[in-house]
């Protein structure tokens, strides 16, 4: 099945829709810049924020150099090659494909239990599921953004206190927001160690004792890197160890499950 996955075909279907994915990049690449100068922007200014983002877009990325290395041994190289290359999240990956290989009848993801059939739905689920912010966006992101930049009063009101209300009502949508997808996330975190205590208290299923023991330890050690970076970041005024947080915690986190497993 990997030979299937890791086929000329799949790199050639992956690779055509990766491609027309840089080349969209490219195109808004030129008309922003363009735009830039129309309104009179400096054209150092310009080169130093296309320099900057580029820079600082590389070191996230090693995380996600590492997503596609961990699922490339279950689903071959091209499919997560083009998942987290275009709309894709690390996170979100990794959960929609273990969450459909569990419910195809897998008792992992890996590359000895993949069929086609279970390939089929796991990459079916991976892309649907993600592929709703689009297909919303479409429809309302005129009128989010409209709301997010606050819309003019009936009434005559100064610039300043038009300002004001408009900063008040984005950072209230803004706290919201950030409140809402980290209590998603500690909801999701729970459920993954909630599934792994459980797996080490029962002494059976799908982990054996000691195996039930690894990913406790390796979202414990994962953990602490994360915070260790974001002490040094806030506390220590090191602001780069971001860059490097997800990465680090990755790479840390597989050391100590090869360590312990």
């Amino acid at each position: 099945m990997i030979s299937i996955l890791d086929s000329p075909a799949m790199y050639l279907i992956c690779g055509l829709i990766i491609l027309f994915v840089a080349i969209v990049s490219a195109v808004f690449l030129i008309r922003a810049y363009r735009a830039g100068k129309a309104i009179g922007m400096d054209s150092d200014v310009l080169k130093r924020a296309i320099t900057s983002s580029a820079t600082f877009s590389i070191l996230p990325s090693v995380g996600i150099l590492l997503g596609v290395i961990a699922l490339s041994g279950s689903l071959g190289t091209p499919w997560p090659w083009l998942r987290l290359s275009v709309i894709g999240a690390l996170h979100y990956e990794t959960q929609v494909a273990q969450g459909a290989a569990e419910q195809v009848g897998m008792t992992a993801l890996s590359a000895a239990q993949m069929t086609p059939t279970a390939f089929a739905t796991i990459a079916l689920l991976m892309s649907i599921c993600i592929m709703w912010g689009m297909i919303l966006s479409i429809f309302f992101n005129k009128m989010y953004l409209g709301r997010m930049g606050g819309r003019q009063s009936r009434k005559q009101e100064s610039p300043e206190t038009a300002e004001k209300k408009t900063a008040e009502k984005t950072g209230a949508r803004q706290g919201f927001g950030d409140a809402a997808m980290i209590a998603m996330f500690i909801g999701l975190v729970s459920a993954y160690i909630g599934s792994y205590i459980g797996g080490f208290v029962s002494g059976n299923g799908r982990f054996a004792f000691k195996g039930s023991l690894v990913p406790i330890i390796v979202a414990a050690v994962s953990a602490a890197v994360m915070a260790l970076f974001t002490w040094l970041a806030e506390k220590k005024h090191m602001v780069w160890l971001e860059s490097f947080s997800i990465a680090g915690s990755m790479l840390i986190g597989m050391l100590a499950a090869i360590f312990f497993g």
